[in-house]
């Protein structure tokens, strides 16, 4: 990526983000004679809607490959596709310090100076592995549109961990985007009702339609099984993303980063997300790899790690090493307005997708429920 060279910020955020904007995007200090004025506010326009764009589509697109990869019954392990996702992240982070003048001597240097901050980033690396062995779970047994609603319940872990962690209080504005939330929530949860059908039959019955009914309530019973499990799963999700968000912010954030910056300048400014992403991806690493091989150990062996890998799989790892690489970089220069609205028109528009094209289907209910979840995100997000 290369949104980040030559960064300069613009504008505030809430909670003292700044919104950084590329000096190489089309109008930024580009044009004197037009003012200093009219050509930053048609840079902070463009960017603004680039970014939007960015973050609309991989969050949209990640949730629907997602679901693609794991519908029916997928063979691949998940840990497999995690550690194929936290290997590419790596490569991908190391060749970009490569092509923008580092060295690999540099990166072993800074990773071996660096150790405490390795040790501490165990925590959300670990997490984050978490959250994506959950959601091959969640997706696998959930519609994409149903999902992509329940898990914005985030913002809700994210402020209950925040208040009783770090004593952060909320605005009243965002009170009622949590109270919005909720109500949201519950109306997903009510869409995914399906009542039980009728068995057809005589008023005397027949065996035959005692077994139909008899199999159709089995049947039903084990996809509201599926369905529990697949909310479960979304919500632990939600939990362990606030978390990881207060964590970061407390510990990472406020013990500072690097303990020898000195040692290494091209691991700072403008490289310095690509240093944290070769961490973070190495950390993943060996807490994956090490789950893969307490869990997995005895199909790994029979069948080979990557046994049940076909092209969805493939195209679920590249659009989530990629995408979580996109996201990483474009969050540094997006201020949580920005954010807020790319989340709410992601969830909007995985809804309208997966309806046109995947078949999933979804009652008033579920159509209240994205307003509802549409406008709290929104609405939390906005400066006080």
């Amino acid at each position: 990526s290369t949104v980040g060279r030559g960064a300069a910020p613009l504008a505030g955020g809430r909670d003292g983000g700044v919104l950084m904007l590329p000096r190489h995007f089309p109008g930024h200090g580009s044009s004197p004679s037009a003012g200093p004025s009219s050509s930053a506010s048609a840079s902070v326009s463009n960017s603004a809607n680039f970014y939007l764009g960015l973050l609309v589509a991989q969050n949209t697109a990640k949730t629907l490959i997602l679901r693609y990869a794991v519908s029916g019954k997928p063979e691949f392990l998940y840990s497999a596709a995690v550690l194929a996702t936290e290997s590419l992240k790596a490569l991908l982070s190391v060749l970009w310090v490569l092509s923008h003048g580092g060295s690999l001597q540099g990166i072993v240097a800074f990773l071996l100076d660096e150790w405490r901050i390795f040790v501490r980033v165990l925590v959300p690396a670990g997490v984050y592995n978490c959250q994506q062995m959950l959601e091959f779970v969640a997706l696998s047994r959930l519609d994409a549109p149903v999902y992509s609603v329940l898990v914005q319940s985030k913002l809700l872990t994210t402020a209950l961990f925040s208040y009783f962690l770090l004593r952060k209080q909320l605005a009243r504005k965002q009170i009622v985007a949590l109270l919005l939330l909720l109500c949201g929530v519950a109306l997903a949860q009510i869409s995914q009702r399906k009542p039980v059908p009728a068995a057809a039959g005589g008023a005397g019955g027949s065996a035959s339609t005692a077994a139909l009914a008899s199999r159709a309530s089995a049947v039903e019973v084990e996809s509201s099984h599926q369905r529990f499990v697949g909310v479960l799963a979304t919500l632990i999700i939600a939990t362990l993303s606030g978390f990881a968000a207060v964590y970061t912010e407390g510990v990472l954030k406020r013990e500072g980063s690097a303990q020898h910056p000195d040692r290494h300048p091209h691991a700072r400014g403008n490289h310095s997300l690509a240093y944290m992403q070769i961490q973070m991806a190495l950390a993943s690493l060996l807490l994956i790899g090490a789950f893969a091989l307490v869990q997995d150990f005895a199909v790994i062996v029979e069948f080979g790690l990557w046994h049940g890998f076909n092209n969805a799989a493939l195209v679920a790892v590249f659009s989530s090493a990629l995408g979580g690489l996109i996201v990483s970089a474009v969050l540094k220069y997006a201020d949580s307005v920005l954010k807020g609205y790319a989340t709410a028109l992601s969830v909007i528009f995985t809804g309208i997708i997966s309806t046109l094209f995947f078949g999933s289907s979804v009652d008033i209910y579920f159509v209240i429920a994205v307003v509802f979840v549409a406008c709290s995100v929104s609405m939390y997000n906005q400066k006080r």
